[in-house]
């Protein structure tokens, strides 16, 4: 005799019955899934017959073969017209790898950033170009310049402002000195992650990484491990090498270092400030045409001395209604007490307004330098990679 209520073996065997429902129905369900998996490839691959005619006609005319106001319009179009179930958020990274690696049957695209390997200048670089682009990490921002100078990259990216640190004066001071252009923008969200070997926080002695994402976690790190001690490194990639080589350092840095170096995240975004946002330049490349959303950066010298000379230079845009975004001044060197604006301003080159505010503030400039007319980015990347050794879940 069985207890009320328990199971004997006959009714476990009814119960296992009754879960053929159930996998009869998942069953076909995932047939359905691997049925539209397949014309999802098959119309990848036509995409990939159509760039291929692109490309050809592109080599025809000696263009290159990346388009930042193309790619931006493009996920910003799909993402406007999704109509879900599949979230807002997955369009634009799904996307930005479909084109990267339909690009690269164009041609080979190789990218200049500011190094080394996993910094967030790597990561804002993977964001932009997608993961099938070359990638060459320089040790200094002039470097990036000249790797792309030299022709060795078709492209460069470098940092120029960060919503919590200000302006990134060597990459002005790069952009002063280098004739190449402009020819795009990328906006990261930076998201600082905590990483060790372990996992495990309860191995945390020393967090590492270098002085600015230290500062910019302070609060997280004395709130739940103020007893760590912390030390500053010259990169967010040596903390992580320093977390491999010792188990009871914690590295803090991008979500892309922990994935190539084989960390796995304590915890993610441990940043305090969650709106801290870095703007990057693309440099080399076509001189993009108007977008109907650009901005275009231009410096201008003043002459030293000379009473209302900044009010003199600026006044044109106000008159011909164009609107200026940012303001930034650079000693100019070798000429002491004199000063470098750069300006960024609403609108291209191509439009007329837009070129006759810039003309009539040359008149009042000893010499000025249009740097670019590019497409504006329109959101932050916000890179949503798993952390690494996360469980991952497929249909």
């Amino acid at each position: 005799m069985s207890e009320p209520g328990s199971r004997t073996p006959a009714a476990a065997s009814d119960g296992d019955a009754s879960d053929l429902p159930f996998s009869a129905e998942l069953a076909e369900l995932r047939a359905e899934i691997d049925a539209v998996d397949r014309r999802i490839l098959a119309e990848l691959n036509r995409r990939a017959e159509l760039v291929l005619r692109v490309g050809e006609l592109k080599l025809d005319r000696g263009a290159g073969i990346y388009s930042a106001a193309r790619e931006r319009d493009l996920t910003d179009r799909l993402t406007a017209a999704n109509p879900g179930p599949f979230p807002d958020a997955g369009v634009r990274p799904v996307f930005r790898e479909i084109v990267s690696a339909t690009r690269s049957l164009e041609a080979r695209l190789r990218v200049a950033y500011l190094g080394p390997e996993g910094t967030f200048s790597h990561l804002a670089a993977r964001e932009t170009f997608g993961a099938h682009a070359e990638y060459v990490a320089a040790a200094t921002m002039s470097e990036v310049f000249a790797i792309v100078e030299r022709g060795e990259a078709e492209h460069g990216l470098v940092p120029v402002e960060n919503t919590t640190e200000g302006v990134v004066t060597p990459t002005l001071d790069a952009l002063l000195a280098s004739e190449l252009a402009i020819s795009g923008e990328s906006l990261l969200r930076i998201s600082h992650h905590l990483m060790s070997a372990s996992g495990r926080m309860e191995d945390v002695r020393r967090v590492a990484s270098h002085p600015q994402p230290l500062a910019q976690c302070r609060i997280w790190l004395d709130r739940h491990i103020p007893q760590a001690e912390r030390q500053e490194m010259p990169s967010t990639s040596a903390a992580a090498e320093l977390a491999v080589r010792e188990a009871d350092v914690a590295a803090i840095g991008s979500s892309l270092v922990a994935e190539l170096r084989q960390l796995q995240i304590i915890a993610g975004s441990i940043e305090d400030q969650r709106d801290n946002t870095t703007r990057f330049l693309v440099i080399g490349g076509d001189s993009p045409p108007p977008s109907g959303n650009d901005l275009t950066s231009v410096a201008y010298t003043v002459r030293k001395g000379k009473s209302g000379a900044l009010h003199d230079l600026l006044k044109p845009f106000a008159d011909h209604g164009v609107n200026l975004t940012s303001i930034q001044a650079r000693p100019l060197k070798g000429t002491p007490w004199e000063y470098v604006f750069f300006l960024d301003v609403e609108g291209h080159t191509k439009e007329g307004e837009v070129l006759a505010a810039l003309e009539a503030a040359a008149v009042f400039a000893n010499s000025h330098r249009v740097l670019g007319s590019f497409p504006r980015a329109t959101e932050a990347r916000n890179p949503s990679r798993q952390p690494v050794g996360s469980p991952r879940s497929s249909s």
